[in-house]
């Protein structure tokens, strides 16, 4: 049986710090579920990651090998690294011993059942070794929640300071037990890595920061359901629903998860029903509208909708500019105004990948010892870059325009005919037929099921404007070269 060595090694300190990375750039549930289940271990100039079966191994080595390589080659041990390779770990509890726990990142966001079946959290330091975290108050842990998601760190733009200001109104109300009608249930949605979980534990850390007597409890929606199936499976569905039932403040996050499970909506209205009617505060995340969620019964529909709903917008290439150098900030490093606006040029799809790309950066200049530059961007983020600039999709056209024209990104789908507003939809659908490869009864339906002709006749318009209008030809050769840089 050949030798390794086992969790050890060059390889390993720099996989612990590929993986903190990791854990910021991707989807939570991705990294929980590919990236956190593996363990490293060197042998022989070789970083071996060791994933617990072959589904884990296949995904890792499809989806993400090559940003795993990439991360490596940043650190200056990488020359000491000469490849990595994905393997069937070899566990020890399989000899009969138990799984020994190998130390994991603490990830923002991780759901408290992860965080349960790992035990103790663990963070890599900027040497690769890891020590262990301080524990949350056990009331937030009791809660579930990330103690590190407050109000006084989400960077408020044009795009989400009424989504704020309300979640932060609605704490206050429910520090004294008074929830108003209007603001429950409070409905914060759209797509990934805006803000809206982060959002929902402001809410109860604000909570349990000020009030001794207010029961809050945040559930990600596959959590629910794994105890609904258990609760079922033990014959303790009552205990388990009447637990959910007597909260002050109950946190339900992506909402979306319900969709077109039938037996799960239906403890869920009935928990739902029974929070509102004692008047408890709801708090709900959702990747879309309820209403755009198919398989998601009406009667919920409404009720989700019933207090008040929100879109998060991606911020605003302002507001992006402040949340990295708030990041450098908190990490000890200045990041330059030109290098601030350079990655947020080109990183509009989610904060938490904008974040992600700063990790990135900060690692890469703490590593070689040099400060952050313009230079040390390109470099470090020359592949990520790379993939954004072949990421050109309608939503991301709809986007950049918004941006650009200082709207809403839901204004570009509404019905709405001003002048402020129509003509950005038109160039946005100009360049869309321009810029991608769809027909135009597609660009029509992802601009809020339109007509082909509505296109067709934007995309005549656009063209006439810009033989005519300085400013619109100028406008459009600006979000070209935007979309395309």
């Amino acid at each position: 049986m050949e030798k390794r060595v086992a969790r050890s090694g060059i390889g390993v300190s720099v996989w612990h710090r590929c993986e903190q990375l990791l854990s910021e750039e991707l989807p939570s549930r991705d990294y929980d579920s590919w990236i956190r289940p593996l363990q490293a271990e060197s042998e022989q100039g070789e970083l071996l990651l060791l994933a617990p079966n072959r589904y884990v191994k296949e995904e890792v080595e499809s989806r993400y090998l090559r940003q795993i390589e990439e991360l490596v080659a940043n650190f200056g041990e990488a020359s000491e690294v000469r490849g990595v390779r994905v393997v069937i770990g070899r566990w020890e509890h399989e000899l009969g011993a138990p799984l020994r726990a190998a130390p994991h990142v603490t990830r923002a966001g991780a759901s408290a059942a992860s965080a349960e079946s790992n035990g103790a959290a663990w963070a890599a330091n900027a040497s690769g070794s890891s020590t262990p975290v301080a524990a949350h108050s056990s009331r937030t842990v009791k809660a579930g929640l990330n103690e590190s998601y407050v109000f006084d760190n989400f960077i408020a733009g044009k795009s989400n300071e009424i989504a704020k200001s309300t979640a932060m109104h609605v704490a206050a109300r429910c520090q004294d037990g008074t929830a108003k009608v209007e603001y429950n249930p409070l409905l914060l949605y759209g797509s990934v890595g805006l803000g809206k979980t982060h959002l929902m534990h402001a809410v109860g850390n604000e909570v349990l920061s000020k009030a001794t007597n207010v029961h809050v409890m945040y559930l990600p929606s596959e959590r629910f359901g794994n105890d609904i199936v258990r609760g079922i499976r033990t014959q303790t569905i009552q205990e388990v629903t009447q637990r959910y039932r007597s909260v002050d403040v109950l946190l339900i996050d992506d909402i979306q998860f319900f969709a077109e499970k039938t037996g799960f909506q239906e403890e869920l209205f009935h928990v739902f029903e029974a929070v509102l009617g004692r008047g408890s505060q709801v708090v709900l995340t959702s990747d879309r509208y309820p209403t755009e969620i198919n398989g998601l019964e009406s009667r919920l529909q409404s009720r989700f909708v019933g207090g008040f709903p929100h879109e998060l917008d991606m911020p605003e290439l302002e507001t992006r500019v402040a949340i990295l150098q708030n990041k450098g900030a908190a990490a000890g490093i200045d990041i330059p105004d030109d290098v601030a606006f350079h990655i947020a040029e080109r990183i509009r799809s989610n904060v938490r990948e904008l974040e992600g790309a700063l990790s990135r950066v900060i690692a890469s200049a703490t590593h070689h010892g040099v400060p952050v530059t313009l230079e040390l961007v390109r470099l470090a983020l020359r592949g990520l870059f790379a993939i954004h600039a072949r990421r050109i999709t309608i939503d991301h056209i709809q986007r950049t325009v918004a941006d650009y024209y200082r709207i809403k990104h839901s204004d570009m789908l509404a019905r709405g005919r001003r002048t402020n507003i129509a003509r950005p939809r038109q160039i946005a659908m100009c360049l869309a037929k321009e810029l991608t490869n769809h027909s135009l009864p597609a660009i029509g339906e992802q601009f809020g099921g339109r007509d082909h002709t509505t296109v067709l006749y934007a995309c005549r318009k656009v063209a006439e404007l810009r033989e005519t209008t300085t400013d619109i030809a100028e406008d459009y050769r600006n979000l070209t070269r935007l979309l395309n840089s």
